[in-house]
């Protein structure tokens, strides 16, 4: 380890996102890690109420002007020139980029200005669910930037097969990440719930949708299901967490979600910046989502001992072994979500913690944060070497 050390110690490393929010909360450990190091990190990405808690780590933060789902193609092309004259000006030693527009902007940006690169493509969004006009041409652009990064890093193989079948990335520079990493210590079992603490009284079971409201992460299928189940068992809880109103053409208003409200279908518990409680407090974690990288809030929520119901999609299927750690449903089914819920009702409480348990030793097997760490410090000394 001391050798890995010593080859970043005293290198300029830029790490470049849509938001100053995901890097904080999905790459501290990694921060952490390359600052005890003793590597200079920069980070550049649009401010937020994040960039001082970054700074406060001893990070240099730069606010980048950015639209991240903006299609002005006048933008993207200011965008990438502000990226290579930040790139020129600080010349770092290693870029890693994250994000669409930093994947295929910042990539351009980094070989213009001669210095080696990383992508990171955390989900495809957008780029592969939908066939549009903006679609194909994202996926040009794909093409083009990535013939430029030492490696491009995916979050589960489907995505990877994904830009392979398309001819998006050479196959020799397509890696795997098994996600972002979860801290096991902080995202432990908390068995203070209902069906631990209560045993003997019979309580609602609490479903919980941990997302950004849109209509992506299949939002409308939960709340469908919900009505579906409330008709059989009324007195069931389905709560949603995290932020509406986004900027996303997926978008669901407050007003809508005040609707849901209004018909006694769900619980809207607005943002936060520590998801345990809610966790802790829920039976199942529920993500009945289009397509994702790999979803955070489902490796963090089986990493608390949580079931989890999830859609058989790429990313989601990756974080449950069916029927062991929780349950797989068809996506865009509502009443098959419905039929997973019920499921859930009827186990008893063993039967529950059985399962998230066994999530529990999946995710440390598989997800934890120091197998990502590694990674990522083998990948840095291999270049700057």
């Amino acid at each position: 380890m001391l050798v890995r050390v010593l080859l970043v110690k005293n290198k300029m490393i830029v790490l470049v996102a849509n938001t100053s929010w995901s890097v904080f909360n999905f790459r501290g450990g990694v921060i952490k890690r390359l600052l005890n190091s003793g590597c200079f990190l920069t980070i550049i990405a649009p401010a937020d109420e994040f960039s001082d808690k970054l700074r406060a780590m001893g990070c240099n933060v730069i606010d980048l002007q950015m639209s991240a789902k903006g299609t002005n193609p006048i933008q993207d092309l200011k965008l990438m020139y502000t990226l290579y004259g930040l790139y020129q000006r600080l010349a770092p030693d290693f870029i890693i980029h994250y994000t669409i527009k930093p994947n295929i902007y910042g990539s351009l940006a980094a070989k213009l200005a001669g210095v080696p690169s990383l992508a990171i493509t955390t989900g495809l969004g957008y780029t592969f669910v939908n066939s549009n006009l903006v679609a194909k041409v994202a996926r040009g652009l794909y093409k083009l930037a990535f013939r430029y990064p030492k490696e491009v890093w995916f979050l589960n193989e489907d995505d990877r097969q994904e830009f392979l079948q398309h001819r998006l990335v050479p196959d020799y520079k397509a890696m795997l990440l098994h996600g972002e990493g979860v801290d096991l210590k902080h995202f432990a079992p908390q068995f203070i719930g209902r069906v631990e603490t209560e045993i003997n009284i019979a309580k609602p079971i609490r479903f919980l949708l941990i997302a950004r409201m849109l209509w992506d992460k299949g939002v409308g299928e939960y709340v469908a299901a919900a009505k579906l189940i409330k008709q059989r068992y009324p007195q069931t809880i389905f709560q949603l967490l995290g932020a509406c109103g986004v900027a996303n053409p997926s978008m669901i208003t407050r007003e809508q979600i005040r609707s849901w409200e209004e018909d006694g279908l769900v619980t809207y518990l607005g943002t936060t910046d520590d998801v345990r409680p809610f966790v802790a407090d829920a039976d199942c974690i529920v993500l009945p989502s289009y397509r994702e990288g790999i979803p955070r809030t489902m490796i963090e929520s089986a990493s608390m001992g949580k079931p989890l119901i999830v859609t058989d999609v790429p990313g989601c299927r990756d974080v449950v072994i069916p029927d062991q750690t929780g349950l797989l449903c068809p996506v865009k089914d509502a009443g098959a979500l419905a039929h997973c819920c019920e499921t859930i009702i009827n186990m008893d409480a063993e039967q529950i913690t059985k399962m998230g348990l066994a999530g529990r030793a999946l995710i440390a097997s598989k997800f934890d944060e120091e197998i990502v760490i590694t990674q990522y410090m083998k990948t840095l000394n291999r270049y700057l070497s």
